[in-house]
């Protein structure tokens, strides 16, 4: 298909069918697409734009986001997962502030060398906000160049990437190339699916390999299997009555690794490992300890079950507030990042539900 034909089907149908109400749509200045396109990464839109409207209410600015404590930016971020999404885009705010003056610069080069920004969000960024004729290449636009021009391999291999890039280049105009970017995306999302693409409305489908041979089932390519692993650990539900209430011992993170950053449940290899730095570093258990039902949470690549050990210990507890160890409590519960899971497992204490307790 011609590129000037594909990008003039596009916009045609965007014009009718595209999304113009979306909350980055209105004012779309680099911070506010920028913004956007992270929490966007893997993650659909229905589930972003209340984590945006509220990220946005607090931080209006990059100097705001440059300015606020890791914690509060993490504790936004809360249950949208793959922190790491989080802290570079805390880091990425600084840098801005430190060497841009706050702004974003105008080349894909200068903005992809910013703290977790790749080539195809900084062309987002640039494309959306400021109208660059850059090419942009997410998950949705592979899966729609793949079919409309037939492009096998494993879409996460470098040469079929490669193969995309250059057709998505082609296709780009110079001419409306916010609303391109945006119908591109649009089209991936809403009828060119991985599963059930709705072909018949697809302004595409007349000229597109995978419509006509069939192959929408096999377009894109498969990605290479990885053997998911699974891991497995103890954390200790060490509570406590302080004078500000009942509460819940936390530990913060490594900055790398698992959940970096956030504040957990101490993590151990074993239940004895666990019990006994319990009674080391905060005393005595008051009543017998309890294994509560696992938690099991699948990332990317593994699947991963903490097991809770419960444990209620005397008010007189050893363990003070330090860096990277507080006392979470639960009538008044600090703004920090939680786990999905863990934060789910508090708020089931705070809401006094009773626990089920592994059958011996």
């Amino acid at each position: 298909m011609d590129s000037t034909v594909f990008a003039e089907r596009l916009l045609r149908w965007f014009d009718v069918s595209g999304r113009k109400n979306l909350p980055w749509q209105a004012n779309p200045t680099p911070y506010r697409v920028w913004v956007s396109e992270i929490m966007l990464q893997q993650t659909q839109v229905t589930t972003v734009i209340p984590y945006y409207e509220r990220f946005m209410a607090r931080f209006p600015n990059v100097r705001d986001l440059a300015a606020a404590p890791a914690d509060e930016v993490l504790h936004l971020w809360t249950g949208l997962g793959y922190y790491a999404r989080a802290r570079n885009l805390h880091a990425c705010a600084k840098a801005l502030v430190a060497s841009h003056g706050g702004d974003f610069p105008d080349t894909v080069a200068e903005v992809q060398a910013l703290p977790g920004i790749g080539r195809s969000t900084a062309a987002a960024i640039l494309a959306i906000s400021r109208g660059r004729p850059h090419a942009i290449l997410d998950g949705n636009v592979k899966r729609v160049l793949s079919r409309v021009f037939g492009i096998d391999g494993d879409p996460t291999a470098p040469a079929t990437v490669n193969r995309l890039w250059i057709e998505a280049t082609r296709c780009t105009p110079t001419q409306r190339v916010a609303d391109y970017t945006q119908a591109i995306m649009d089209l991936g999302a809403t009828l060119c699916t991985r599963s059930r693409p709705v072909c018949t409305l697809c302004p595409m489908s007349a000229d597109c390999v995978a419509a006509k041979s069939g192959r929408q089932a096999e377009l894109p390519g498969p990605k290479r299997k990885l053997k998911r692993k699974a891991r497995e650990a103890t954390v200790l539900l060490a509570q406590v009555s302080l004078n500000t209430g009942r509460s819940i011992l936390l530990e913060r993170r490594p900055e790398s690794g698992v959940w970096g950053g956030l504040w957990s449940l101490p993590q151990f290899d074993s239940e004895a490992d666990a019990l006994a730095w319990c009674r080391q570093q905060v005393g005595e258990p008051a009543r017998t300890p309890e294994m509560l039902d696992p938690i099991d949470h699948a990332f990317t690549h593994f699947d991963l079950r903490l097991n809770p050990l419960s444990v209620h210990c005397a008010a007189a507890s050893g363990v003070r507030e330090e860096a990277g160890r507080l006392w979470y409590t639960l009538s008044s519960p600090p703004r920090i990042g939680l786990p999905q899971p863990i934060k789910a497992l508090l708020e089931r204490i705070q809401n006094d539900e009773e626990l089920p307790c592994r059958v011996p």
